[in-house]
């Protein structure tokens, strides 16, 4: 089994490493990591890692078979096609935005670490 997965994995954190352990044990886990444009276009701010900081620290996690840049938040389907997903993993914060790729892949969203995000890290470093 083939799992798709994405994010941007800014500030790597026991989140980011839970979520693709348990995102690989569905299958052989290629991710998608979001380029710098992309977080840029969605959060108006760019990460503090850049897409290749992040992609090497992605790369290393034993969980992960590959890594690829994901360019475009409307090409979710093209991603899956193209690396042949059986399997598309999220988070649980975005429960039911993905469930229009059910009839190419299974889509199933995992519970997201209580208490831990990039977001909560930087305003914690912040103040």
């Amino acid at each position: 089994m083939i799992v798709l997965t994405f994010g941007t994995f800014d500030l790597f954190h026991i989140g980011h490493k839970r979520i693709l352990q348990r995102a690989a044990e569905h299958g052989q886990l290629i991710v998608g990591i979001s380029s710098d444009e992309l977080n840029y276009s969605k959060k108006k701010k760019y990460p503090v890692y850049s897409y290749e900081q992040r992609k090497e620290i992605v790369e290393s996690v034993r969980y992960v078979s590959k890594t690829f840049k994901e360019e475009s938040l409307e090409k979710k389907r093209e991603y899956v096609l193209a690396h042949k997903a059986d399997v598309l993993v999220m988070g649980d914060d975005w429960k039911g935005r993905f469930d229009f790729l059910s009839d190419v892949c299974k889509v199933i969203y995992l519970p997201r670490t209580d208490s831990i995000s990039t977001t909560a890290i930087i305003e914690t470093i912040k103040s």
